[in-house]
């Protein structure tokens, strides 16, 4: 299979060595999405308006690569406070409700962790399929 390397101007630019996401047949492997607004470079403040962020950079990159929040298979989530959680996991539900309340969704890790890069309070891993 052939690998395709999936980069947006909507989503923030990656912080290192590494793709925003890549592409290898039907499934698509998004690398860890920080609060970043790609249009300020700045990252609000708050885990509501953090989670916010993330998902419109994972959605950016999602509908560059043609595949919808729909096509979702996999999540991990990176807390630098588990205690944000339950804000979190709200504004998580809020966002796959509308796909996924249904007929399911995506599978999840949620860990804490020490430290995230540039300060953020989360960072979310997505993988995705799409047949």
């Amino acid at each position: 299979m052939v690998k395709e390397i999936i980069n947006t101007l909507d989503a923030p630019k990656a912080l290192g060595p590494y793709s925003q996401a890549v592409k290898i047949g039907n499934s698509l492997y998004i690398s860890g999405q920080i609060a970043i607004d790609p249009k300020t470079g700045e990252i609000p403040e708050g885990i509501d308006a953090q989670t916010h962020q993330v998902f419109s950079n994972i959605k950016a990159i999602l509908d560059a690569a043609g595949f919808s929040l729909n096509d979702v298979v996999s999540c991990d989530v990176y807390l630098k406070n588990l205690s944000d959680f339950p804000i979190m996991n709200k504004v998580y539900a809020e966002i796959f409700d509308p796909f996924c309340k249904e007929s399911g969704y995506p599978s999840r890790a949620t860990v804490e962790v020490s430290n995230i890069p540039k300060g953020a309070l989360l960072e979310i891993k997505t993988i995705a399929f799409k047949e």
